[in-house]
């Protein structure tokens, strides 16, 4: 209790200062582990910014990576509070983080498919689970249940079999996952093992992560989301 007390009482600028994994939240005022949180800065002309890779100079505030939690930090004014300056954050910097960690995976995705580790189209990723060892399956958030549940089952059997957790994401859009591959109409892909399919999971997780509390308080998502969070999660 008295260690956990003592984080608390850490300040903003010694959190930041890089010694150590954990950095203080701006809004829940806990201290995290800092890759469950995303770091802001203020740019020259007094604007938030994501720093999503933690490289951009001058101090920085943290926060936890929760949509809800990026809003609360912009209607409570934590941005300016934890600077002691004023900090205007833009209306849609929420919208904002959600689209540079989508980037960051459909960016990942695509080195993963330079190296030679993603394999793209129904018959392939069947080809792909009888072969040898799948890092994870990926399905467009748009594609019909039918074809993913069929994928689904067989890629469970054999990880279930293998004593290994299943990873299925579904984060990206056919478009999205097109568009990281490079060819028409990506409705499912498998990644093989490989450093770039590690990364991209974090990356999936990640953004899965941002978006939950948005995603439970929405009864009308589409059926499965959740079940592929939790899965996802899982991995981390």
């Amino acid at each position: 209790m008295a260690k956990r007390q003592q984080r608390l009482m850490l300040d903003d600028t010694e959190l930041d200062s890089g010694v150590g994994p954990e950095r203080l939240c701006a809004v829940t005022r806990e201290s995290r582990d800092a890759s469950g949180l995303i770091r802001f800065v203020l740019s020259p002309d007094g604007i938030v910014v994501p720093d999503l890779d933690r490289r951009l100079p001058g101090r920085g505030v943290w926060v936890g990576c929760d949509r809800k939690l990026v809003e609360k930090a912009i209607s409570t004014q934590a941005f300016s509070k934890s600077l002691k300056t004023k900090a205007e954050a833009p209306r849609d910097l929420a919208d904002l983080v959600d689209a540079l960690i989508l980037k960051r995976v459909t960016g990942t995705l695509s080195l993963a498919n330079k190296a030679g580790l993603a394999i793209a189209g129904f018959e392939k990723v069947f080809a792909a689970l009888e072969k040898g060892p799948v890092r994870a399956i990926l399905h467009g958030a748009d594609a019909a249940a039918d074809g993913c549940s069929k994928i689904d089952r067989k890629y469970k059997a054999i990880q279930a079999d293998r004593g290994q957790p299943a990873a299925i994401v579904n984060v990206l859009t056919i478009a999205q996952m097109s568009l990281a591959i490079g060819r028409g109409s990506v409705v499912h892909a498998a990644l093989i093992p490989g450093g770039l399919s590690d990364r991209f999971l974090e990356e999936a997780e990640r953004v899965t992560r941002y978006r939950r509390s948005t995603i439970e308080a929405a009864p009308e998502t589409a059926p499965g989301a959740a079940d592929d969070i939790s899965e996802l999660s899982s991995e981390g």
